[in-house]
C-alpha cells in the first residue's frame, strides 16, 4: 500500500527547493547554478529534486510564480479599501520588499541572461501585464476619489509606476553596489511627488 501523502510537507520541501534555487541562482548565476549545486544548497539528493522539478528552468518558473502569488495575494487583501492612493504607495513598498534580501541582485542579474527559456520570458511577461493591470485599477479608483493627479491616464500612470519599480530593481541588479534599504525613501518620495503631479488635491 503507497504511504499516504503529506501536503504540508510536500509543500515545504517544495519550498525548501524553490528558496535553495533563489540562492544558486543568486550566487552562481543561470548557467552555474546547476542542478547539483541547488541540490547541495538545499540538502537533499537528485532524485528528490527532480521529483519537484523536472528541469532547472521549472524551478526558475516556480521562483517567479511565488512571486506571482505574493503580488495577487497582496491586491486581494486591499478589497475594500478606500485610501487608493496608499494603496498604490503600500503596493510599491511590497514590490521592493523582496529587493533588501542579499541575494536580489544576484538572482536579478541571473534572470536578465541571455540563456532564459520561452516559458520564463512567457512569466516574466504575465508577471508585468497582471501587476499592470491591478495597479491600473487602484490609480483609477485614486483619480475618481480626487486622491492623484488627473491629467494622465490610470493607465499611463500605472505604467510609470512599474517603471520606476522596474528602474529600482534595475539598479539593485546593476551590480553597482546600490543599496535598496538605503534609497528606498528616495523612491517613496519619487512616487508620492509622481502621483501628486503638481496639482492642487484635496486632503492631500
Amino acid at each position: 500500500m503507497a504511504r499516504p501523502v503529506d501536503p504540508e510537507r510536500n509543500r515545504a520541501r517544495r519550498l525548501q527547493i524553490i528558496d535553495a534555487g533563489l540562492t544558486a541562482f543568486a550566487r552562481h548565476g543561470y548557467t552555474g547554478a546547476t542542478t547539483a549545486a541547488i541540490c547541495r544548497e538545499a540538502g537533499i539528493g537528485s532524485g528528490t529534486f527532480f521529483h519537484y522539478f523536472p528541469t532547472k528552468d521549472q524551478l526558475l518558473v516556480a521562483i517567479l510564480r511565488e512571486g506571482e502569488a505574493e503580488t495577487r495575494e497582496f491586491f486581494e487583501a486591499q478589497e475594500g479599501r478606500t485610501d487608493a492612493r496608499a494603496v498604490l504607495r503600500d503596493y510599491v513598498a511590497h514590490a521592493v520588499s523582496d529587493l533588501r534580501d542579499p541575494r536580489a541582485a544576484g538572482f536579478i542579474a541571473a534572470v536578465a541572461g541571455p540563456a532564459m527559456g520561452d516559458e520564463v520570458v512567457a512569466v516574466l511577461q504575465r508577471l508585468d501585464q497582471e501587476a499592470h493591470g491591478a495597479v491600473t485599477v487602484w490609480t483609477g479608483a485614486a483619480q475618481r476619489d480626487g486622491q492623484i493627479r488627473r491629467d494622465l491616464s490610470p493607465e499611463r500612470i500605472a505604467r510609470w509606476i512599474m517603471v520606476l519599480i522596474d528602474g529600482f530593481a534595475g539598479q539593485v541588479g546593476g551590480g553597482r553596489g546600490f543599496d535598496a534599504e538605503a534609497e528606498w525613501a528616495v523612491l517613496d518620495e519619487v512616487i508620492e511627488r509622481f502621483l501628486s503631479g503638481g496639482e492642487s488635491l484635496s486632503g492631500v
